[in-house]
C-alpha cells in the first residue's frame, strides 16, 4: 500500500464529506486507503458516512472523544501505507496535491514529513504552511508580535523548501520515520502534537519540507475556538511542549516564556468573558450582511438560488461584488476553485455539490 489517509472528525459532517470527495479525486491512480476516525460526533456524521462511503473508507467509531493525537494513532496502527497523510476534515485538497507530495517524498528519501501551501477560506495563503521551531527565543518574539522567523518568511512560496514544522492540517509522513521516532504524543489532546512530532522527526535525522501544492483549509470549523475549553487545551499544549523539550533550560530562560503563555491565556479568557457579557446585556453588535454569488452549471445556480431565497440570503449582482462566491464542485475541480479564489483574495470561498445539496461556507452550512 502506497498511501494511508487519516481524517479525524468531530461534528463536521458536510465539511468531512467534501474532504473525502476531494481525497478520492486526488488519489486516483494511487494505491491508497482512507481511514476516518469519528471522535464520538453527535451530528449524525457516522450514519451519514455509512450511507455515502460504505465501500470506500474504513470508519472507526470512537465511543468517546479521544483527542486528535490518540485518534490518529488508532488509525495509523491499523493502516498499511508506506506514507501516512494526516488531514483535517475541514479541508479540501487539489486534485494534483497528494500525488505531487508523494512523488516528492519518493524523490527525497530523507524527507520524514511534508506540508503544502494551505489557502485560507478567503483565498489568501496561510502563513502556517511553513513554520520554524518555537524555541524560547522565537516563541517570545512571536508573542511580542514579531513573527517573521516563526513563519519562515524568507522562503519562496513557489519552490520546495526545508522547514521545521509541518502543519497537522496536512501532514504527510514517512512510515519508516514514524517507526523510528514514534507516533503522535497522546499527552497532547489537541494542538501542539504536530509541532512535537515535527521536532522529533528532525531529531531522528530526517527532514521536513514545504511543497507548493494546493489545499484549502477552513481553519477551525472542526473546533470551537470561542470556548473556555479551547483556551485551556490550546495553551496547555504550549506548556506541555515547552516542559517536554525545553524543561532542562535555565529557570530564567523558561520563566518569561511560561509567563507569556499564561498572560496570553488570561487575555483570551478576558476577551471571551467580555464578549459573553455583551451578548448577555443584549449588545450583539451589528451583523454584517454577506452577499452571495454562485459560479457553476445552470442547475447548480438554480438550486443555490432556491436555497438562498428560502434562507433569506442576500444575492450579489455579480461575483465581483459578492462577499462570498460559491463554486460548483460537480463542474469545477478543486484545483480550479483554489486558483480562482486566489485571484480574488478577501472573498469568502463557498462550495456546492449536488450529492449533498448544501452550500458550504467558511462560517456555516446552508441547506
Amino acid at each position: 500500500m502506497k498511501l494511508t489517509v487519516v481524517i479525524v472528525s468531530y461534528n463536521v459532517c458536510y465539511y468531512l464529506e467534501q474532504c473525502i470527495g476531494s481525497v478520492q479525486r486526488a488519489t486516483k491512480g494511487l494505491e491508497a486507503e482512507i481511514y476516518v476516525v469519528d471522535n464520538h460526533s453527535s451530528d449524525g456524521s457516522v450514519d451519514y458516512l455509512k450511507r455515502r462511503f460504505a465501500d470506500t473508507i474504513t470508519l472507526i467509531e470512537c465511543n468517546h472523544n479521544q483527542g486528535f493525537a490518540k485518534a490518529n494513532n488508532i488509525a495509523i496502527r491499523q493502516s498499511k501505507g508506506e506514507y501516512v497523510l494526516l488531514l483535517n476534515p475541514d479541508t479540501f485538497v487539489g486534485e494534483d496535491s497528494i500525488r505531487q507530495v508523494v512523488a516528492f517524498m519518493d524523490a527525497h528519501p530523507k524527507a520524514g514529513g511534508a506540508g503544502v501551501m494551505m489557502h485560507n477560506a478567503n483565498g489568501t495563503v496561510a502563513r502556517e504552511s511553513r513554520r520554524g521551531l518555537p524555541t524560547p527565543y522565537v516563541s517570545l518574539l512571536k508573542m511580542l508580535g514579531f513573527s517573521k522567523r516563526y513563519y519562515m518568511s524568507h522562503l519562496s512560496w513557489t519552490e520546495p523548501g526545508r522547514i521545521d514544522v509541518v502543519s497537522g492540517a496536512f501532514m504527510m509522513l514517512r512510515r519508516s520515520a514514524l517507526e523510528k521516532v514514534g507516533l503522535l504524543d497522546e499527552d497532547f489532546f489537541m494542538y501542539g502534537e504536530d509541532i512535537d512530532l515535527s521536532y522529533r522527526i528532525l531529531k531522528g535525522g530526517y527532514e521536513n519540507w514545504y511543497v507548493p501544492s494546493n489545499i484549502l483549509h477552513y481553519k477551525g470549523e472542526s473546533t470551537q475556538k470561542s470556548t473556555f475549553r479551547y483556551v485551556h487545551v490550546f495553551y496547555q499544549a504550549m506548556l506541555i511542549f515547552f516542559r517536554k523539550h525545553y524543561g532542562h533550560l535555565s529557570f530564567f530562560v523558561v520563566l518569561p516564556i511560561k509567563m507569556a503563555i499564561y498572560g496570553r491565556a488570561f487575555l483570551a479568557l478576558f476577551q471571551m468573558l467580555s464578549m459573553q457579557l455583551r451578548r448577555y446585556l443584549g449588545d450583539y453588535g451589528k451583523r454584517e450582511d454577506i452577499t452571495y454569488a454562485f459560479e457553476g452549471s445552470q442547475p447548480m445556480v438554480d438550486n443555490c438560488m432556491k436555497i438562498a431565497l428560502r434562507k433569506g440570503l442576500s444575492i450579489a449582482e455579480t461575483s465581483v461584488s459578492a462577499d462570498c462566491v460559491v463554486y460548483d464542485t460537480d463542474t469545477l475541480s478543486f484545483e480550479e476553485i483554489i486558483a480562482e479564489a486566489a485571484k480574488h483574495p478577501g472573498k469568502q470561498i463557498g462550495t456546492y455539490s449536488s450529492k449533498s445539496c448544501v452550500i458550504i461556507t467558511p462560517g456555516e452550512i446552508v441547506k
